[in-house]
């Protein structure tokens, strides 16, 4: 199974090695920042909305999206003002551990800005880094030796 998300193009999934591939996400009308996917369990699927890029043709999202069964049903999962999610990185051996790395309103001060974990799968956020309510975070790497280590 193979994932692909696209900013204004969605969330497409193909179980054939890209022979045919099916909207996934259609039914949400936020753009797409980034999608990662669980290492042991490919149904466990999050979208983080928003595109990354800061240009003027840019549209923001709502927050995070969370799917446990392949794309066939989502949850929204909370970090709604954050608007832009630059980067969504999960744990390799706990996916209930994640963490995002987000942007904020691009134009203006906004203090949803930062990098944010959650050890319950979504259900709760903590901001676990945060510079001041102008600079966001596009980009997050896990240590692959460490992934309790991150560079954002």
């Amino acid at each position: 199974t193979i994932y692909a998300g696209m900013a204004s193009g969605g969330v497409w999934k193909t179980t054939n090695a890209g022979t045919t591939w099916e909207p996934i996400f259609d039914d949400h009308p936020a753009t797409v920042g980034d999608l990662a996917v669980a290492r042991w369990n490919h149904d466990v699927v999050w979208v983080g909305t928003g595109e990354r890029n800061s240009l003027r043709s840019n549209s923001w999202g709502d927050g995070l999206y969370k799917s446990t069964d392949g794309g066939r049903n989502w949850s929204h999962m909370g970090l709604t003002e954050t608007r832009e999610i630059g980067r969504i990185a999960i744990h390799p051996t706990d996916s209930s551990v994640v963490y995002v790395a987000a942007l904020g309103h691009l134009w203006g001060p906004n203090p949803e800005r930062g990098v944010y974990k959650t050890t319950d799968g979504g259900e709760s956020w903590e901001r676990v880094l945060f510079v001041d309510d102008t600079t966001g975070f596009v980009d997050l790497k896990m240590d692959p030796s460490n992934p309790d280590v991150l560079y954002a």
